[in-house]
């Protein structure tokens, strides 16, 4: 049977996208940030996924402001970088596994969750940049993706409650497809950042830390936080932390941390990021 042992969570800066693209990432600036990555690119060779399930927001790239979906499943056989206004980024195409995609979509959709099903989408740096990040500039990705889109940029947004239950559905889904797949899920975006305003380059470090503690200890609690809590501490698009959530909820109520990286600045925003594995139960 399909297991998900392994989670992954991570910024998805796009500057940080950029930065590879562009040959910067050896710069003092940068490569204190690509440093905080090179357990993992080594843990990913040692714990290669058959498939992986990544939890993003689109920015208003493939869905625009006139139709965007709460949770979006990407259900097709690829998917293409999509063009941010300055060319795509020079990074494979995806592959997705629509097998398992449909039958997440099947499972999940019948356990009470709606999900738009989206046969042929294009995807941002919200996806391209966490597998730039843990696999390195490569010729193809390493293993097919399935995209699961979390609305976090027009309001309403889901709640934390709901990304944990997501997440929850998702991992029995997963534990009820009959083919042997070794599966991670990765929750991305945030950490704490402002993009405008007068509290643009907002950063609250100490606040990022407690909620990476609580997202390891205490996923339940972490889940009833409230989106006026994510604005005021973590900055308007800190809202994006629900995403982690999702890939919290589809693991173990207990876990082992592999890693853990914290770094400010990136851009205007801090970097945050775990690798948790299931703890074995009785």
């Amino acid at each position: 049977m399909a297991k998900i042992k392994h989670s992954v969570y991570t910024s998805h800066v796009p500057a940080i996208g950029a930065a590879l693209d562009l040959g910067k990432h050896t710069e003092p600036y940068w490569k204190k940030v690509f440093d905080g990555y090179e357990f993992s690119k080594q843990w990913e060779q040692e714990n290669k996924p058959d498939v992986i399930i990544l939890v993003y927001n689109d920015h208003a790239n493939n869905f625009s402001l006139d139709l965007i979906p709460t949770f979006a499943l990407g259900t097709g056989a690829s998917f293409e970088p999509s063009d941010e206004g300055w060319g795509k980024r020079p990074v494979p195409t995806v592959q997705g596994h629509p097998e398992l995609a449909a039958h997440i979509a099947h499972s999940v959709i019948q356990d009470d969750f709606d999900l738009t099903l989206c046969n042929k989408m294009e995807v941002d740096h919200g996806l391209t940049v966490p597998l730039s990040l843990m696999f390195g500039q490569v010729e193809q990705w390493p293993c097919p993706v399935i995209p699961l889109h979390v609305n976090v940029v027009q309001y309403p947004a889901p709640s934390g409650q709901r990304c944990l239950d997501l997440g929850r559905a998702i991992g029995r889904a997963v534990a009820s497809y009959d083919e042997d797949l070794n599966v991670q899920i990765w929750g991305t975006g945030g950490m704490s950042h402002q993009l405008q305003g007068p509290r643009a380059g907002l950063i609250n470090a100490q606040w990022d830390n407690e909620f990476l503690d609580r997202l390891i200890a205490d996923p339940d609690a972490l889940a009833r936080v409230p989106h006026i809590d994510y604005v005021r501490e973590a900055g308007s698009e800190g809202i994006e932390l629900v995403m982690w959530l999702v890939a919290r909820g589809a693991m173990n109520p207990h876990v082992d941390v592999r890693h853990r990286f914290y770094h400010v600045p990136a851009s205007n925003t801090a970097v945050g990021h775990l690798i948790l594995e299931n703890k074995e139960t009785a």
